[in-house]
């Protein structure tokens, strides 16, 4: 045999062993899976000392308008409420979705849920749901034990059809604040 066909052999012998060695070994596969959040649920009672609180407005948009008003493009939304203390926990005591006439939509707790130092939780809008309509909001009601540094509570908007994409945060807005003034539970709900 010929030097070139000794290499020849070679070189397909290796490529054959390689692409064995590949479906031998399984390719990892992508973790599909959402994270389900695990809440602390907490009673409040009258022995609960509210130190401070707030109330934060969270506009969503469930679409937006484009080719001058003429087509919808529907955007799927995430609240996000972040509590930012190092070292002490707040109570979020009400979370309510609401569409553009101000009707209620949804109540996502039924309970009041515990965020530990520097935790998060979040509540998703599928984007196929257009029940809140283009003024919808959120409404986040939350209370700590003592004196802590003020949450991060936005929104994050998505959508994407074909090659076009869009995303955005939509801030939160404190309307109403409490403080141990007050030192009573607010109602639920209001």
């Amino acid at each position: 045999m010929k030097l070139y066909q000794y290499f020849y052999l070679a070189m397909t012998s290796i490529v054959l062993v390689s692409c064995q060695s590949n479906q031998m070994t399984p390719k990892p596969q992508p973790n599909n899976t959402l994270a389900t959040p695990s809440y602390k649920v907490v009673t409040l009672d009258e022995n609960f000392k509210i130190a401070m609180g707030q109330t934060i407005y969270v506009p969503i948009y469930s679409h937006i308008y484009h080719h001058n008003q003429q087509e919808v493009f529907n955007l799927a939304a995430t609240l996000s409420i972040r509590n930012t203390d190092l070292g002490n926990p707040m109570v979020v005591t009400s979370v309510r979705y609401y569409d553009s006439q101000g009707k209620l939509v949804k109540q996502y707790l039924e309970r009041p849920i515990q965020l530990d130092a520097l935790a998060s939780t979040d509540f998703f809008i599928n984007r196929n749901d257009t029940s809140g309509g283009l003024g919808a909001n959120f409404i986040v009601e939350w209370v700590a034990q003592t004196e802590i540094s003020s949450p991060i509570v936005e929104a994050v908007m998505i959508g994407t059809d074909f090659q076009q994409g869009i995303s955005f945060t939509s801030p939160g807005k404190v309307i109403k604040s409490q403080n141990s003034s007050k030192g009573s539970l607010p109602k639920q709900g209001s």
